[in-house]
């Protein structure tokens, strides 16, 4: 079973439907995107995972109201009405992170734009973006068909991920710090929207939060079952116990593996292959604590229950079975600490900013050799 957009049930909010979706004109009563000087998009078939028909809506309408918005809509698009494509808003981001309407304005303009320039994609961006009303719902919406099985209902998932979002408002300003978060430090990362849509970290992350919101309610089965299907989907193993601060990139993500009492600090950068485990023969605490503001390179190793300091910056491939201080670099197997002046107070980087923010992976490299790339 597919998880389905809701649809609306009054009038108004058909026609905020419409105008929400200005630059691909107006939706036709087939409920897929029309497009006056393109070739159509396909319609999506019963196999495809979006789609939108009437059984799931926002709560407190019902499907009386179904007749009413097919004749509003078909008023609608008889109507002669062609506005230009949404710019990009391009105003400063907000001071606060638990401000969520900026970004979800902007993930909403690109999702327009993109639409607008990529007719194959206006009906998967129409489902997954454009029809919900806030970053949760649509987050909600694309998690759980991300993440549902042919036992594990999307329907289920749906609305699990949307009552744990709006119980628990930090799970909101952790979801916007981390898009910011993955916007300022990687690169590769185009808009808003890129990453809410394709980035299986960011994507991990937030389902994660949940399943730990779930083990903390002591719902310990339901937690796990949605862990495994993480990790199935995302292939990125967190255990749902393990804390996880926010401004979080898992940049690629892929084989990250994150042990029961781990705890991860705030502005953290996390590459491939990372992982944080135990040594295999304790009980109990037994998994690192990464404090705030850290980069930890590709492949790299962390095990016991060990701390890292604010602003370490553990080196690619690196095994780490010892504590590193603050402002330390750890690099090698075993890994040994360089980054210290001679009387061992650590080096400051430029600026005094944390290396999980700027993404400073070599500027430890001329201490640790004399091989110069």
């Amino acid at each position: 079973m597919f998880l389905h957009t809701p649809h609306t049930g009054t009038r108004t909010h058909a026609k905020s439907h419409t105008s929400s979706a200005a630059p691909y004109k107006h939706l036709t009563s087939h409920n897929h995107i029309q497009f006056p000087t393109r070739t159509k998009p396909p319609i999506l078939t019963s196999h495809a995972r979006i789609s939108t028909p009437h059984h799931i809506m926002p709560s407190g309408q019902s499907n009386s109201n179904s007749n009413s918005n097919s004749d509003t809509i078909s008023a609608t698009n008889n109507r002669e009405h062609n506005p230009p494509a949404e710019a990009v808003p391009s105003f400063p981001p907000p001071e606060s992170e638990s401000d969520e309407s900026w970004v979800w304005s902007q993930i909403k303009a690109e999702a327009r734009r993109d639409a607008d320039s990529e007719p194959a994609l206006a009906s998967y961006l129409y489902a997954t973006v454009l029809s919900h009303p806030s970053l949760p719902r649509s987050l909600s919406f694309h998690l759980a068909n991300k993440l549902c099985s042919s036992t594990l209902l999307s329907t289920l998932l749906y609305d699990l991920f949307v009552a744990s979002f709006s119980e628990h408002p930090t799970l909101r300003s952790a979801a916007v710090a981390d898009l910011l978060a993955v916007m300022k430090r990687d690169p590769a990362c185009v808009s808003f929207s890129h990453c809410l849509l394709n980035y299986k970290g960011f994507l991990a992350i937030q389902a994660h939060r949940v399943s730990h919101v779930l083990w903390s309610q002591n719902r310990k089965p339901l937690a796990l079952a949605l862990q495994s299907r993480i990790a199935d989907v995302f292939a990125v193993d967190i255990h749902p116990a393990a804390r996880i601060g926010k401004g979080i990139l898992l940049d690629h993500a892929t084989g990250v593996v994150i042990g029961e009492t781990a705890v991860i600090g705030n502005n953290v950068s996390i590459l491939h292959h990372v992982t944080l485990g135990g040594t295999g023969k304790d009980v109990g605490d037994r998994h690192p604590k990464i404090a705030d503001g850290v980069l930890i390179g590709a492949g790299a190793t962390i095990l016991g229950n060990i701390k890292i300091g604010e602003g370490a910056k553990i080196g690619a491939g690196s095994l780490v079975l010892i504590d590193v201080p603050a402002r330390t670099t750890a690099v090698g197997n075993p890994a040994r600490l360089i980054g210290r002046n001679n009387r061992g107070e650590p080096v400051k980087n430029e600026g005094d900013v944390f290396p999980g923010e700027t993404m400073d992976h070599t500027s430890f490299i001329q201490q640790w050799c004399d091989y110069i790339i």
